[in-house]
């Protein structure tokens, strides 16, 4: 297992070793959050959830990461169910390449995962349901009853299965960010106040794994959760998901992060005011400011569908020269964002999207003026 996990001081050593980006400002602190404020972490971050899980996309992953690490990303991010369980394997090789070799050190990336979705491993069985049982029925890993649509848990006992799971296959004695993923599938399923308790539960979990150093922080990766209309059964209200962090652990807790989809399609986490705080509404990037949260967007490039077709004077406005670029400037230029996940399972992708990196993030005000009516 690799000791370590990120530090200020490692990922400042990151930073440095790549002056252009340094100096175009790829590299970002959190000032807002407690705990992650003086993290230097790259505007753009590595995702590994499409692709086959075959050997040959393994290959390609494990290449991908590497390059992208080498280039200036390092926000790693995963799940456990990504490619049954092959994407946090591939991570996990990439890292012990470089850190064998001595190119880098454990304390320089962030590295980040999700439990929730019952995973299969490798490949999927010829019998799904009959693996599932075995695996997590039958084990005692999980009931039955906390189980939602024959797919999705978040008690104790199963994060705490996920996490030992996650950290054999990444090989890291410590997961940076553990991330609840897509908790509002409970919501379909249970009454508010019923998830509310297993969300308390899943937190005091947490906050042990911080305190033995299993993680470092955890949070929310959500889907539709964050975006959602206040009235939907399945909506996640973040200011009362810090408050019962609170409960838990103090004014220290460690849930520091949510993850939402955001992109030129889906506008949600800046554009709606659906988080209630205080009384007040404002959107989950203006909220999560205040409530010492970082902010990480996934679904960057819509799955490839924001890589052709945008007008010109988009591509324009935003500085960029291919449509993939400008959707991922867009992204990484919003206000109060931490990273921009871009899914990338092949080397020369990495090196294709992240030549936008050596551009200027876009001005707060020239940003925010996109969203203003004419």
């Amino acid at each position: 297992m690799l000791a370590g996990f990120s530090t200020p001081a490692g990922t400042a050593r990151y930073r440095d070793r790549f002056p252009q980006l340094k100096e175009a400002g790829h590299f970002r602190q959190s000032a807002h959050v407690p705990g992650i404020h003086e993290l230097w972490l790259s505007s753009v971050g590595i995702g590994t959830y499409l692709g086959d899980p075959t050997d040959e996309a393994d290959r390609s992953y494990t290449d991908a990461i590497a390059t992208a690490v080498r280039s200036g990303i390092n926000v790693l991010d995963t799940a456990i169910n990504y490619r049954h369980q092959r994407s946090e394997r591939n991570l996990g090789a990439a890292l012990k390449t470089l850190v064998e070799s001595g190119e880098f050190s454990r304390d320089e990336v962030l590295v980040c995962s999700k439990a929730g979705y019952l995973p299969f491993d490798t490949d999927m069985p010829t019998d799904a349901v009959g693996y599932l049982r075995k695996e997590y029925l039958a084990s005692g890993i999980a009931d039955a009853g906390e189980i939602v649509g024959g797919s999705h848990c978040m008690t104790p006992g199963y994060l705490s299965n996920q996490l030992e799971r996650s950290r054999r296959n990444t090989g890291l004695d410590t997961i940076d960010v553990f991330y609840l993923h897509n908790p509002e599938t409970q919501l379909g399923f249970v009454p508010r106040d019923v998830f509310n308790d297993r969300l308390r539960k899943a937190f005091e979990y947490l906050e042990g794994a911080a305190k033995s150093k299993k993680i470092q922080w955890y949070g929310a990766a959500t889907w539709n959760g964050f975006r959602s209309n206040p009235s939907d059964r399945a909506h996640l209200n973040l200011e009362q998901m810090v408050a019962i962090a609170r409960e838990v652990a103090g004014d220290k807790h460690h849930f520091r992060f949510a993850q939402l989809p955001f992109n030129l399609g889906m506008l949600e986490a800046y554009a709606y005011g659906n988080q209630i705080r205080n009384g007040e509404a404002g959107s989950l990037l203006v909220q999560a400011k205040e409530l010492g949260v970082a902010v990480v967007a996934s679904g960057t490039l819509s799955q490839g569908n924001l890589v052709h077709g945008l007008p010109p004077e988009l591509k324009r406005l935003l500085g960029a020269e291919t449509d993939a670029a400008a959707a991922i400037q867009f992204v990484r230029s919003a206000t109060n964002l931490t990273t921009a996940l871009v899914g990338m399972g092949d080397p020369e992708h990495v090196r294709e999207n992240l030549r936008v990196a050596a551009i200027k993030p876009m001005e707060q005000h020239s940003w925010e003026s996109m969203f203003s009516r004419k």
